[in-house]
């Protein structure tokens, strides 16, 4: 069955969306896209094809599944509060809300409206950290204690974090310091520069200690994103192994060691197929496929289609894959590190609203 959406705005992210989407037509369709103004609107006729209008009653007049809501987080409440008044299904870019204040407002107008609202929280369906989550959640590395990672920024690495670590809403100790180093200009989203320009960006370095005792350690700078001279790394450790970067060490049964490297298959590479990947595998094992197979798409355009197909079912079955709670509690750990940064301060974390009271509620799982 088509999944059938329509996109409240027209920036960065709302065109990520739109082009996995006409990647694979046949399994995704944008009924309409709503802006502010008509010569906006006309603009984005010419460039798209695509219906669009100014008005949400316009947009939910083609019926779609559910609306993708890609705004400001200044504006991102008022927007959600909206749709869940009128029984829209809602997928909401990541964060859902401006500050903590604003995050528990959310959830009060959540509980009051009810609704089906999900995050786009993408980077957990992306093929490496699939895996890696995959692994960690096997029993092959024994009980997982902690993670480093130096590669994504606030909430999406705290939302890995979670998932690794499978701490749920466990609240936790946070200190962090920010420190400003040199790296020459290279790549950013406009793309390559070779003018030497020297820029001093951020780096933060964040540690988040967890009730259980599970800890994460944050390292992230803006330009690791697009800067081919400044890497990504990640390493996870449990009693029995650990994953370092792509390469996986554990004890067999007999307590004996085994190194094995994940290996990325591509198609489209030596040959003339179209290019797509394929699947990951360790030890001749596929702990990733790529459910969209004959797409040619990036590794992050593949989560963001991924995040459509499951809202799909959500709006479809009303049923959960990345709920607006799980989006708060990323959000609201960003807040928390970004103040301890700020501040040089240890910062606690309190149980806020959208923690079910009855206990510890359970992790979110891979695919759901």
């Amino acid at each position: 069955m088509k999944t059938r959406f329509a996109i409240v705005g027209y920036g960065w992210r709302a065109q990520f969306y739109l082009r996995a989407a006409r990647m694979i037509p046949q399994e995704f369709e944008v009924t309409s896209i709503v802006t502010r103004s008509e010569e906006r609107a006309e603009q984005i006729r010419r460039e798209t094809g695509i219906p669009a209008v100014c008005g949400i009653e316009e947009a939910l007049g083609d019926r779609p599944d559910f609306i993708l809501l890609c705004v400001p987080r200044t504006v991102m409440k008022d927007w959600i509060v909206r749709l869940m008044e009128q029984g829209i299904p809602v997928l909401c870019e990541t964060p859902p809300g401006k500050d903590v204040e604003e995050l528990n407002e959310l959830w009060k107008e959540k509980v009051r409206l009810g609704g089906n609202v999900q995050v786009t929280e993408q980077y957990f369906l992306q093929p490496y950290y699939a895996a890696m989550i995959r692994l960690a959640h096997s029993g092959m590395l024994g009980d997982i204690s902690n993670m480093d990672m130096s590669a994504i920024h606030g909430y999406h690495a705290v939302s890995i974090f979670r998932k690794v670590l499978g701490v749920g809403f466990e609240n936790c100790e946070i200190s962090g310091r920010r420190f400003r180093f040199p790296v020459t200009e290279t790549r950013d989203r406009a793309g390559w520069h070779y003018g030497g320009r020297m820029l001093c960006p951020d780096r933060d370095r964040v540690d988040l200690v967890f009730e259980s005792g599970r800890t994460a350690f944050f390292d992230f700078s803006q330009e690791q994103y697009f800067s081919p001279i400044r890497s990504r790394t990640w390493n996870v450790q449990g009693s029995r192994g650990e994953i370092r970067d792509m390469d996986v060490y554990w004890l067999n049964e007999k307590n004996q060691v085994i190194r094995e490297h994940m290996r990325r298959e591509d198609d489209g590479v030596y040959n003339i197929d179209g290019w797509s990947h394929l699947w990951i595998t360790l030890s001749g094992e596929r702990i990733y496929e790529n459910p969209f197979p004959q797409a040619r798409l990036n590794d992050d355009e593949l989560a963001v289609a991924d995040v459509l197909r499951h809202m799909g079912r959500s709006a479809r079955e009303d049923v959960d894959f990345y709920p607006l709670r799980e989006g708060l509690q990323d959000a609201y750990l960003d807040f928390c590190m970004e103040e301890a940064l700020r501040t040089g301060n240890a910062v606690r974390t309190e149980t806020q609203s959208w923690v079910e009271k009855k206990g510890r509620v359970e992790n979110i799982r891979e695919g759901k």
